[in-house]
């Protein structure tokens, strides 16, 4: 029995030892932060005070459960935080990507189609331009030739006029021959002369002219017969004249109508192709427009993008800084709930009176 008891006692003072050395570990742990002092002084003075030790615990657990709930409250805050930041970052990166697309998809419509189409446009402006060019070219040109033409007409018939006189000159002289004297007869042959002159050698009425000055060279004027059958040609070739005169004053004319008819289809077809330019030119200007729109919308689209990559990379810097933040007071209450927790069991300790600070 008392081999017994001596063991049971043995056995409390190992006990008690072992938590004492356990206590003075404890308290050199708390020692170790500012907040496990703050929490020795408070057991130090409420051991001094004499107060109840279940007020002192009661404090301290309750401090336990405010660390807790701090604790809660910060994981779930971040969790929240991480929630939003997820979401803000898969927003940034789809506008990023729609900005993208919209950049692409306008950069390949003005290469392929527009600017294609307005170089088309511009092409054809100068292809009609270079017609209305031509027209106007061929209409000057057709100016002037009639107006050539018109002069060597207008010299024609002078030239025939001046025959015609000519003729009536001779036909006046040649009617006042009845004895005729040298000297009229030499005057009636270069009155003759006078017509070829007027005539030009290519006229048709050339050689008709020229036998009658041979005719008329070979005789003396007295026989009657003779002189009336030089009337008679003379006559003959006044008419040949004045048909000639005539058929080309109707030949002018009819070279006039057609000229202005000419100038008029030229016209009609300058005029064409300036309506020609004129459409392609409303069609040119829709496509600058279009160009400009698209143009616009594809550097705003840009500068969209580069601002979604501004706020990414903003997003991420402050949700970096957060959770640092986060991090470090998570560690900071973790630890002071350690230390909460390591005083309380100073607390319940069977003594603390003994606790020096």
């Amino acid at each position: 029995m008392k081999t017994v008891l001596l063991i049971a006692l043995i056995t409390i003072a190992f006990t008690a030892r072992v938590q004492q050395k356990n206590m003075a570990k404890i308290t050199t742990d708390l020692k170790k932060s500012t907040y496990g002092n703050a929490l020795l002084h408070l057991v130090e003075l409420h051991s001094m005070a004499g107060g109840p030790v279940q007020e002192l615990i009661d404090a301290i657990e309750e401090l336990i459960n405010d660390l807790e709930e701090e604790l809660d409250e910060l994981e779930f805050n971040f969790q929240q935080r991480t929630n939003e930041h997820n979401s803000l970052v898969i927003g940034y990166e789809q506008d990023i990507q729609d900005a993208v697309i919209d950049v692409n998809n306008t950069q390949d419509t003005l290469d392929n189609l527009l600017f294609p189409r307005r170089e088309q446009l511009q092409v054809r402006i100068e292809q009609i331009q270079e017609n209305q060019e031509a027209n106007r070219k061929n209409y000057d040109e057709a100016v002037l030739t009639r107006e050539q033409e018109h002069e060597d007409f207008e010299f024609q018939v002078a030239e025939l006029n001046d025959a015609t006189a000519a003729v009536d000159d001779a036909l006046a002289l040649l009617s006042s021959l009845t004895n005729p004297s040298l000297l009229q007869i030499k005057r009636f042959q270069n009155s003759l002369k006078n017509i070829e002159s007027k005539i030009k050698s290519r006229s048709k009425m050339a050689p008709m002219i020229k036998a009658l000055i041979t005719l008329a060279s070979n005789q003396n004027f007295s026989d009657q017969g003779v002189i009336g059958q030089i009337v008679d040609a003379l006559n003959e070739f006044r008419n040949a004249i004045v048909d000639s005169i005539n058929a080309q004053t109707a030949a002018e004319a009819d070279a006039q109508a057609d000229h202005e008819e000419y100038l008029e289809q030229l016209d009609a077809e300058y005029a064409e192709f300036q309506r020609q330019i004129n459409r392609v030119n409303v069609d040119l200007t829709a496509t600058n427009e279009k160009i400009d729109q698209l143009s616009e919308f594809r550097d705003q689209r840009e500068a969209d993008r580069k601002q979604y990559i501004a706020e990414l990379e903003l997003e991420n810097n402050t949700y970096a800084e957060e959770t640092d933040i986060y991090t470090n007071l998570k560690n900071e209450f973790t630890r002071e709930l350690g230390i909460s927790e390591q005083a309380l069991s100073v607390v319940q300790s069977a003594d603390f009176t003994n606790i020096q600070v």
